[in-house]
């Protein structure tokens, strides 16, 4: 009865979002009390799971990045936009997205994805594009980083948790799943630029400088204080949403997931879309395990991680920083996220 419940749960995540613009606009909530309410039905609810959730350190040093990035922005936007244009008058803006894909998403896992997600957010901010068509660079730069971030214990929890519960060395991850990974993100880099091309390619400095007008009053109702203090207590809610969440269907993994077929496993874990990557990973790595179904079970966690807004933490800072909505993000990330799948999927297992 307990797991009906939690899967009815995990559906209304899955879907309602995408149906009522109410909630949508307001998902952070939203998820928080799907949380408490999966927390409560699994029976997990407790003051020692509260005390544990309130003791993750990254928490607060997330949302006080988020925090501390956008006064900075706010106080140095106008050296950041200088540069940006400086930087496009020298080279076409696709060539400068698919550089910002490919480093980004390369050193992400030496400079952390918290801070590769800042930087993109702050840059794609002041780009000379449209809203729409930042939601699309964003989303290939959030896979971008996600997947990179994974190659060192560095990078994001996920691999941190992977190493400590292998205790293997800390270039195991480069050496397991970089093969996949480093050649994705030039992928990334190259699908960012194509679409640039569609509309940016040999673009005038007249063209450019119309957008830069047009974003200049989005950017200053962004970027004040208000903006960013509520911003940032939303972002604190999504992730106390996620912990939350990963609590509540910690049953449903034990009891479905951590049993299947590796083969099936690499597409059930779409769920990370959804769920805590890291405690996914956690629940379903052993030591035990072959570097094959290490490398699936990862390999399938990252890319899901791409298809929504709470699927890792580049997607969570970015979408709260530029106002991407639910809808906004699945419209490209999922599409995104299955094309990889399906060719990691070829060269991992056939």
């Amino acid at each position: 009865m307990i797991n009906a419940i939690l899967f009815a749960i995990l559906l209304i995540i899955l879907t309602v979002p995408f149906f009522v613009k109410a909630i949508e606009d307001n998902i952070e909530y939203f998820l928080f009390v799907m949380g408490i309410i999966a927390v409560t039905v699994s029976g997990a609810m407790s003051l020692d799971l509260l005390s544990h959730i309130l003791k993750n350190h990254l928490l607060y040093i997330i949302t006080a990045a988020v925090f501390i990035s956008g006064l900075l922005f706010e106080i140095f936007k106008i050296k950041i936009k200088e540069f940006v244009k400086s930087i496009l008058n020298h080279i076409s803006l696709k060539i400068f997205v698919f550089m910002l894909i490919v480093v980004l998403g390369l050193t992400s896992s030496i400079i952390t994805a918290i801070v590769a997600s800042l930087v993109l957010v702050e840059i794609v901010h002041i780009l000379p594009i449209h809203h729409k068509d930042k939601v699309v660079i964003t989303v290939i730069a959030c896979l971008s980083i996600g997947l990179g971030a994974a190659l060192t214990p560095v990078g994001e929890p996920l691999s941190t948790l992977v190493i400590s519960a292998l205790k293997k060395d800390f270039f195991y991850l480069l050496r397991t799943i970089g093969i996949y990974i480093v050649p994705a993100i030039f992928v990334m880099g190259i699908l960012g630029a194509f679409y640039v091309n569609r509309f940016a390619d040999n673009a005038k400095p007249k063209q450019e400088e119309e957008y830069f007008k047009e974003e200049e009053m989005e950017i200053r109702q962004i970027e004040n204080i208000k903006f960013i203090v509520i911003r940032s207590i939303k972002i604190f809610i999504f992730l106390l949403a996620l912990e939350l969440l990963s609590a509540g269907f910690k049953p449903l993994v034990d009891n479905y997931v951590m049993h299947m077929n590796v083969r099936l496993l690499y597409w059930v874990n779409m769920i990370s879309a959804v769920l805590d990557n890291a405690t996914l990973a956690a629940a379903e790595i052993s030591p035990a395990m072959d570097p094959e179904h290490i490398r699936a079970i990862l390999m399938g966690l990252l890319i899901s991680g791409g298809m929504l807004i709470p699927g890792n933490i580049p997607n969570i800072i970015s979408a709260g920083k530029l106002e991407i909505k639910s809808k906004e993000w699945a419209k490209i990330g999922i599409p995104i996220s299955m094309a990889v799948l399906v060719v990691c999927y070829i060269f991992v297992f056939i």
